[in-house]
This record gives C-alpha cells, sequence and structure tokens, in this order.
C-alpha cells in the first residue's frame, strides 16, 4: 500500500466510518439491526475511547486539546 493510500484511509473517519454515518443517519435503506449495531459501536468509541485520547491531547498537546474543543463545543453555540 502506498502512502498517499495510507494518508487518504486515515483521513476518512474521525468518529464515525463512512458506513456508521450512512447507517447512524439513514441516508440509505439500512436494516435497523445494523443501524442500532453502528449506534453501538460509535457510543463505545466515545464512552470507552474518546476521553482516552481527550486526556492524551490535553497532557501532551494543549494545541490539538484546544482544536478539538473548538470542533466539538462550536454545536453548543449553533
Amino acid at each position: 500500500m502506498s502512502d498517499g493510500s495510507k494518508d487518504k484511509m486515515a483521513r476518512t473517519r474521525a468518529l464515525l466510518t463512512k458506513t456508521d454515518r450512512k447507517q447512524i443517519s439513514n441516508t440509505e435503506e439500512v436494516d435497523e439491526n445494523k443501524r442500532y449495531q453502528a449506534i453501538s459501536r460509535v457510543r463505545s468509541r466515545i464512552q470507552d475511547e474518546l476521553p482516552k485520547d481527550v486526556e492524551v491531547l490535553r497532557e501532551h498537546h494543549p494545541e490539538l486539546y484546544e482544536e478539538l474543543q473548538d470542533v466539538v463545543c462550536q454545536g453548543d453555540s449553533k
């Protein structure tokens, strides 16, 4: 796999995969069980993994931590 492919793959996901986005947003006809599984996967990432990532950024890269805060908290003001 070329370096360009790795970069492109890494940029396709933040919290949700493309499949998660489709299943959760109902942009395509999706089996309700698959939608439920996608929601469960994302919930697990939010509750289990995201706090660890946030803590690493807060402690070791405050600038990235602030960028994350800006993006996440931006929704609160809309």
